[in-house]
């Protein structure tokens, strides 16, 4: 195990690496092209921006996984890839086409039905490719089949991953910096889990979050974009389909949602509230998490930074709830549960928001 170990760390490094090298090509190439977001309206930014630097993420987590590939062919590493050649393959085309759908709309803004059903053809690639939710652990013993419902059960959850990272990008360094946390606790399960493919997976994708954190914590230089958040999403699902969702145990689908919980609390909070006030359910507000915490007074870096204390609470909470004795399993639950409605209390998450200008970031 310490072999896979020093293998996902230089994987890591690799894709950090080109990540922090190819950011500042990403970004001058965003000026250069108008791939910007502008200040004012639904933005809190000053200054022009530009929002494609998932094209740099993208480049370090391909970067990470030919470092591994090329350790497994040439340098008598451990297999991981050339173990599920289908299954790589299947990550592959729907990362691929995952991160084209981000480009697409960091370039000229997609209508909406097109872009989800480009999400739908990339989770499709995958699940179609074998990488799926195939049963579930039933409570009460044994496991649940689900059968025909396993396609579009395993296409909702990565779509979802997608959309509530790409949801919680509201402000700097806070998608990244969420999903680095919930990639190190995937690791970390993988690694104990001996799921070594999710292993890799969760290495590089921090990696590239670190890399990209360089320039993307505030004051941000560029904004990673739905090519940036769209991705991170998709390979959150993707490693827990390949991790922690192959254990019988039923507390594996739980696991991963909890992991990745404030951008998952962060968006049913805000379906919740559109649904009271009457708006579509894709409409903007700034009802989100970040935009309370500014609201409150907290700077810029201070919303982060709890953030991402909460998003790691949650983060090793989720680890406990996968490995604790089965008596504790239910008390931790209880405690992140208690916590996660504090905050939404606190905060007033579901309380409509009555602004003339609503938006994101």
């Amino acid at each position: 195990m310490s072999g896979v170990l020093w293998q996902a760390a230089a994987d890591a490094l690799a894709a950090a690496a080109v990540t922090l090298a190819t950011t500042p090509l990403v970004r001058t190439a965003g000026i250069r092209l108008g791939i910007v977001a502008h200040p004012g309206g639904r933005h809190v930014h000053s200054g022009v921006v530009p929002r494609i630097g998932g094209v740099a993420m993208f480049a370090g987590v391909v970067a990470g996984l030919l470092v591994q590939l090329s350790g497994e062919r040439f340098f008598g590493w451990q297999k991981v890839i050339a173990v599920s050649p289908r299954q790589v393959v299947a990550v592959a085309a729907g990362a691929l086409i995952m991160f084209a759908v981000g480009v697409v709309d960091d370039v000229v803004e997609m209508k909406p039905g097109a872009k989800f059903l480009g999400q739908i053809a990339a989770a499709a690639a995958v699940a179609l490719g074998g990488v799926r939710i195939g049963y579930i652990g039933n409570p009460f013993g044994g496991v649940i089949v689900l059968g025909a419902l396993s396609l579009p059960l395993t296409v909702l959850w990565i779509v979802s991953f997608a959309n509530v990272i790409n949801l919680i990008d509201g402000l700097d360094g806070l998608a990244a910096g969420v999903s680095a946390i919930a990639g190190l606790s995937l690791f970390a399960l993988a690694v104990q889990g001996n799921t070594l493919a999710a292993a890799v997976l969760s290495a590089v994708l921090v990696g590239a979050c670190l890399g990209f954190l360089r320039y993307n914590f505030h004051p941000a230089s560029v904004f990673m974009g739905d090519s940036g958040a769209l991705t991170l999403g998709f390979l959150l699902a993707c490693i827990s389909l390949l991790g922690v969702m192959k254990s019988l145990a039923a507390i594996a689908l739980v696991v991963p949602i909890v992991i990745v919980g404030v951008p998952v609390f962060d968006t049913f909070s805000a379906i919740v509230r559109r649904k009271i006030s009457g708006k579509p359910i894709q409409a903007a507000d700034k009802g989100h998490i970040h935009h309370r915490l500014l609201h409150r007074g907290f700077s810029h870096r201070q919303t982060v930074t709890i953030i991402y204390v909460w998003s790691a609470a949650l983060a090793v909470g989720g680890y406990a709830v996968r490995w604790a004795p089965s008596s504790l399993r239910l008390a931790t639950l209880v405690v992140l549960a208690a916590l996660s409605a504090y905050m939404a209390y606190w905060l007033g998450l579901f309380e409509v928001v009555h602004h003339e200008d609503e938006g994101e970031r």
